[in-house]
């Protein structure tokens, strides 16, 4: 697999444009970390296992609706103390966000959608390549 650019500095961009957000995570589909900010690595590596599940969750209910492809662009919880949001950044990445409950999330989404946009080749996580190749 080609390394992926650095692509934290942008996700930089997200914490500083909008105010209350904890966490930034950058992840490929089957859940590794590609980017992060604001988030310590053992953190982000936590986050993305997590959304990675959540993603596939996420899949499944999108496969009951008739007219779909099973597809999903964007997943999000509201829980006590604050959001989630995580928004298709690619084929095989995903944009992360947990931010606290004072968070404008009309704001925070439209970031989110911007960044999506703006970097989203970089933001690409090829195939990998098959494991057992790597052993």
């Amino acid at each position: 697999m080609q390394p992926l650019p650095n692509i934290d500095w942008m996700l930089n961009e997200l914490v500083g444009g909008v105010p209350h957000v904890r966490h930034v995570v950058v992840l490929s589909s089957d859940g590794l970390c590609i980017g992060q900010a604001n988030t310590a690595p053992d953190t982000a590596d936590a986050i993305a296992a997590a959304c990675s599940g959540l993603q596939s969750l996420a899949r499944a209910i999108a496969q009951m609706f008739p007219y779909g492809d099973g597809s999903t662009r964007t997943v999000g919880i509201e829980a006590d103390g604050g959001y989630f949001c995580q928004m298709a950044a690619g084929p095989g990445a995903y944009l992360a966000v947990l931010a606290d409950q004072e968070v404008d999330a009309g704001l925070l989404g439209d970031r989110m959608r911007t960044l999506v946009v703006r970097i989203g080749r970089h933001m690409t996580s090829p195939p990998r390549d098959d494991v057992r190749q790597a052993m």
